[in-house]
C-alpha cells in the first residue's frame, strides 16, 4: 500500500497516555492478587527497590542490615542529587527538613551538617507538602518532567530513626499505566476462566476488587490504593491530587480466536475477540460514571488494546467492531480508545494507514513490538535510548522484506 501520514485527533485521552512518558506494566488479570498489585505498583518505594534487588551490591538475606541500609540511602541520595538538585549541598548533608514563607509560597529549607540553611537549586521543583497532627513536616512533594516524588520524614520510624534528617523513605511515581491482559499472559480459555477474567476486570473497574492472603501468620488484604493528597506549596493553593494506581487498559484477544464460553443458537462456538469487545467494555460502564472515589479514567475513556491485527483491513474490522459495542451499550463514540500492537509486519509498513482507520478514537499510535518504558527523569537519554533500541528494527524490516514474521513483542523495562 502506499504510505499514509495520519493525524491522531483523540480526544478525551488521560495524560498517563497523552502527555506523560513514563513505565508500563502487563499484567494477567486472571489472578487479582496480581492485578491488584499492578494498579497500585503507580507509587513504589526506591529504598525499598534498592534495599531488595543487586542495584546495591551485598548482602540482601536475614533482618535488616543497617550497614546495607547506610548504601541504600547513599544511592537514594545520589538519585535525589541527581534529579532534585541542593543549591550548594548534598542530600547526605542534610540534617533537617522544614519549610519557610516566601513571596510565592511555602518553600523547602533544607539544614546540613554546618548549620546553614539552603534550598533546591530549582525552588519550582517543591510543588507540595504534609505535616503531621503536631504541625511538624512529614512529607515534601518534587516534581520533575511531570512525574512526582515523595520524601517521606518520621524520626521515629524504624528506618527514619537511622537517617540524620528523618528521612524514613522515598516514593517514586513508577507505573502511570499498566495493560491488564486477557491474552498472552493468561490462559483464559473455558467459560470459567473468561468468567473469572471478566469479573475481575470488572472489580478493577468499579474500584471494589480485593483479595486475601495469608503472609508470616497474617492475613493481608489487597485492595485498590486511594489518591494521594498533598498541600500546595504555591500561594493560594489548598491541595493537590495525585492519581494512586495506574491507568488501567485492558488487551482483548485477537481476532482469529473462537470460544465455547458462549455459543450461538446451532451451538457453534463465537468469535472470543467479540466476546471481550462487549463484555470488557460493559465491565468498564461503572467507571465512566466516576461514582467511586477509585476512578480509572478521569476523561470518560475506556482503553482496549488491541493485539495480533495484520494491517488496516484488520483493524478496520476491529473499529468496526467496538464502534457497534459502543451503539449497543449507548455510550458515545470513541468513548473506547484502541491501541493498536504493532507486531505483525502488515501493521507496521503500513501504520499510517492503519492509524488512519481510526484516527478519531487511537489513543495509543503504537503499542510496539519492542515497547519500550522509560522513566524520563532525563528525557534526551530515554529518546536517544528509544531511537537506538528502533533504529536496528527498521533496518532489519528494510532488508527482509519477505520476511513474514516479526519477533514476538516484549515489554522491556529500562530502570
Amino acid at each position: 500500500m502506499p504510505e499514509v501520514i495520519a493525524q491522531v485527533t483523540t480526544s478525551k485521552v488521560d495524560p498517563e497516555i497523552a502527555t506523560l512518558a513514563g513505565p508500563q506494566l502487563v499484567c494477567p488479570v486472571d489472578n487479582a492478587r496480581f492485578a491488584l498489585n499492578a494498579a497500585n505498583a503507580r507509587w513504589g518505594s526506591l529504598l525499598d527497590a534498592f534495599y531488595g534487588t543487586d542495584a546495591v551490591p551485598g548482602d540482601r538475606d536475614g533482618p535488616y542490615n543497617d550497614v546495607r541500609g547506610r548504601l541504600v540511602f547513599d544511592a537514594a541520595e545520589a538519585f535525589l542529587d541527581s534529579t532534585w538538585p541542593l543549591a550548594g549541598a548534598k542530600y547526605g548533608d542534610v540534617r533537617k527538613f522544614a519549610l519557610a514563607d516566601g513571596a510565592g509560597g511555602k518553600q523547602l529549607v533544607c539544614t546540613v551538617e554546618d548549620g546553614s540553611e539552603l534550598g533546591l537549586a530549582d525552588p519550582a521543583s517543591f510543588i507540595g507538602y504534609n505535616v503531621d497532627g503536631a504541625g511538624v513536616l512529614s512529607s515534601i512533594l518534587l516534581v520533575h518532567n511531570d512525574l512526582h516524588c515523595e520524601i517521606q520524614i518520621d524520626p521515629t520510624d524504624s528506618i527514619g530513626s537511622t537517617h540524620p534528617a528523618g528521612m524514613k523513605d522515598i516514593v517514586l511515581e513508577s507505573a502511570v499505566t499498566t495493560i491488564m491482559d486477557c491474552e498472552d499472559s493468561v490462559a483464559a480459555v473455558d467459560a470459567s476462566d473468561k468468567a473469572l477474567v471478566y469479573s475481575n476486570w470488572g472489580g478493577l473497574m468499579r474500584g471494589d476488587l480485593s483479595t486475601s492472603l495469608e503472609k508470616s501468620g497474617s492475613v493481608i488484604t489487597r485492595a485498590l490504593n486511594p489518591d494521594l493528597t498533598f498541600m500546595a506549596a504555591a500561594s493560594g493553593g489548598s491541595e493537590i491530587t495525585l492519581p494512586g494506581r495506574s491507568l488501567l487498559l485492558v488487551r482483548n484477544v485477537g481476532i482469529h480466536m473462537y470460544t465455547d464460553a458462549a455459543t450461538f443458537t446451532d451451538g457453534s462456538d463465537v468469535p472470543e475477540g467479540l466476546l471481550d469487545a462487549m463484555v470488557t467494555v460493559l465491565a468498564a460502564i461503572p467507571d465512566l460514571a466516576q461514582q467511586n472515589a477509585l476512578s480509572n479514567s478521569r476523561t470518560g475513556s475506556i482503553y482496549v488494546v488491541k493485539p495480533k491485527m495484520h494491517g488496516p483491513e484488520e483493524v478496520a474490522y476491529v473499529a468496526e467492531v467496538f464502534g457497534a459495542v459502543e451503539k449497543a451499550l449507548g455510550l458515545e463514540h470513541a468513548t473506547v480508545k484502541l491501541g493498536i500492537m504493532d507486531e505483525e509486519r502488515r501493521t507496521s509498513v503500513n501504520l499510517g494507514a492503519c492509524i488512519a482507520v481510526r484516527a478519531i478514537a487511537i489513543a495509543i499510535a503504537i503499542a510496539i513490538a519492542i515497547a519500550v518504558a522509560v522513566p524520563c527523569w532525563h528525557p534526551l537519554a530515554a529518546a536517544v535510548l528509544s531511537l537506538a533500541l528502533w533504529l536496528p528494527l527498521w533496518l532489519w524490516l528494510w532488508l527482509c522484506p519477505h520476511m513474514l514474521l516479526l519477533p514476538n513483542a516484549y515489554n522491556i523495562w529500562l530502570q
